[in-house]
């Protein structure tokens, strides 16, 4: 979780998030009495827009407007041009200037306006498979740490996945719990995540229209690149079209994986994938320890020279953490998907759509963010100006799941009172128009 700033810890400003090229009215409302604005005192506010874009604006370099405060609260009108973010200095109108704080606001187009943004993990393991922890521990475990969304994904299996979906039936709580799986087709090296499905593909692999099917791809193929193993692109086109089929998002899973004295799937498979896309998304930033953190920069590399070569590429980031305890992996890679609602379908047409960055947040270090650069800018301000505030209301939540499991018959109630929280906080934080 991030560190609150000062200024969001002292004040509650709405909102943070704004439609560009308009005016929208910032409130800054002290929450303490060591903060309170004075009724007879003048605050100056200084106003920067980051990129100093505001060429309809005519912002004036330093612009600084005297301000009182009305019933407590300070209301600031500003124009914001463009999408970028914009610094509101505000300090006490006297001769020392005592500064206030850093408030920052940032303004966006229409389309991702209309979106919130949501954090989850999308490939991770429960001792179901190879994991430490049970599905349902790992769900809670999720929510305490500020995801708004996950799955697991146990190796070869599907049914922990609704496992954990049904240890929290009928109690109220704001996690998106979805099935998922790794799928691992036969005799083939690529590791590929089913997320959401509504049928397990792993356990068709038994049946006949498996190989058949394979076959079938195998034949509309021609001629492949060096290299490339025909029935092993095959079978991963064929897991694709059926994840696809039961309304899943399809991932294709740490390519640079480096194991048994190479990578892994071959280097060509990797470039035929890249380069036809027949997956849903692109494990961008995949779950490596610190000593294996080649993996992720050639990943982040090949994803911005297939980009440089005319690519849209869906991307995730993902921890594949087998364990929440250990403290290692659980948490540092992550999703943030700007999607309308937190809905399955909304979040996989928002990663298709190409909606969503990567996040690496390793402890000690500062938090990164991978993806197209519009939506990196806009990540960047969001980790550290929303999203602590809304990681610490689900801290909350998540050490009552985990409370809930442990068999408290009090956990539910807090719950179901602690419900709605968290979307509330975004919609004070998204302008209302």
């Amino acid at each position: 979780m991030g560190t609150l700033k000062k200024e969001n810890c002292y004040y509650e400003m709405t909102p943070r998030v704004v439609r560009a090229n308009r005016e929208t009215t910032i409130t800054l409302q002290p929450l303490y009495d060591h903060v309170r604005f004075r009724p007879d005192a003048e605050y100056a506010v200084s106003y920067f827009p980051t990129e100093e874009f505001a060429q309809c604006s005519g912002w004036p370099q330093g612009q600084r407007r005297l301000f009182r405060a009305v019933d407590g609260v300070l209301r600031i009108p500003q124009y914001f041009e463009g999408e970028q973010e914009h610094v509101l200095w505000v300090e006490e109108a006297t001769p020392d200037g005592k500064p206030l704080g850093d408030f920052r606001v940032y303004s966006v187009a229409d389309d991702l306006w209309a979106r919130k943004a949501f954090k989850g993990d999308l490939h991770m393991h429960s001792y179901r498979s190879d994991g430490h922890e049970s599905p349902a521990y790992v769900a809670a475990a999720c929510r305490k740490i500020g995801l708004d969304f996950m799955a697991v994904t146990d190796h070869h299996r599907y049914q922990p996945s609704l496992e954990a979906i049904r240890a929290f039936e009928g109690v109220d709580h704001d996690l998106a719990i979805f099935p998922g799986e790794e799928v691992h087709p036969p005799d083939n090296p690529a590791h590929i995540i089913n997320f959401g499905g509504r049928f397990s593909i792993n356990e068709r692999f038994a049946a006949d229209d498996y190989r058949a099917g394979v076959e079938a791809i195998q034949a509309t193929l021609g001629d492949l690149p060096p290299g490339v193993d025909a029935y092993q692109y095959a079978s991963c086109c064929w897991c694709f079209d059926r994840i696809r089929e039961a309304g899943g998002l399809s991932v294709f899973c740490h390519p640079y994986w480096f194991t048994s004295h190479r990578y892994t799937p071959s280097g060509a498979l990797t470039a035929h994938l890249l380069d036809q896309q027949p997956f849903d998304a692109f494990e961008l930033i995949g779950g490596f320890f610190r000593f294996e953190a080649d993996s992720n920069t050639l990943q982040v590399a090949r994803y911005h020279e297939e980009r440089a070569r005319g690519k849209r590429i869906p991307i995730v980031g993902s921890s594949d953490a087998h364990g929440c305890e250990r403290g290692e992996l659980f948490g540092w890679y992550y999703t943030i998907v700007f999607a309308p609602t937190l809905a399955l379908a909304d979040l996989s047409e928002s990663v298709k759509g190409l909606y969503s960055v990567a996040v690496e947040a390793l402890p000690g270090e500062t938090a990164r963010a991978y993806g197209p650069f519009r939506l990196v800018k806009y990540a960047l301000f969001l980790m550290r100006e929303v999203m602590p505030q809304h990681d610490e209301l689900c801290a909350e939540e998540g050490r009552l799941m985990l409370a809930h499991l442990a068999g408290d018959p009090s956990a539910a109630t807090g719950l179901s009172a602690l419900q709605g929280r968290t979307g509330a906080l975004l919609d004070r934080y998204w302008a209302s128009s």
